[in-house]
């Protein structure tokens, strides 16, 4: 892995504007592991990287659960994501945002710590 590249925080509201949901969709979405997010400055924030066209970015949920399974916290999971991996190469969220989520799924699989 190489360095970690800083994600674009946005809020719920502005996730739920980018989904085109109520704000209480995307905290569903976020109990039910479709999304997750971190509090920053005391504020709920999410990764914009994790919308893609309206949508949560295909192979996003399934790497949370393949990473909560490996016993990564979300904000370790999200760390992972925007870290670089040469043999992707670029980074976890890139590769899925590209629709190379078997590669991250491999990868996210042998993760464990």
């Amino acid at each position: 892995m190489t360095t970690a590249t800083e994600p674009t925080w946005a809020s719920v509201p502005a996730i739920a504007e980018q989904l085109q949901l109520p704000v209480t969709k995307v905290h569903q979405l976020m109990r039910d592991g479709q999304l997750i997010g971190v509090r920053r400055d005391g504020i709920l924030r999410i990764p914009a990287e994790f919308v893609l066209d309206g949508l949560v970015v295909k192979g996003l949920p399934a790497t949370f659960t393949l990473l909560r399974d490996a016993g990564y916290r979300d904000d370790e999971i999200i760390t992972w994501l925007f870290t670089g991996d040469d043999s992707l190469p670029g980074t976890p969220i890139a590769a899925l945002r590209e629709n190379r989520g078997r590669e991250v799924h491999r990868r996210a699989q042998v993760a464990g710590f």
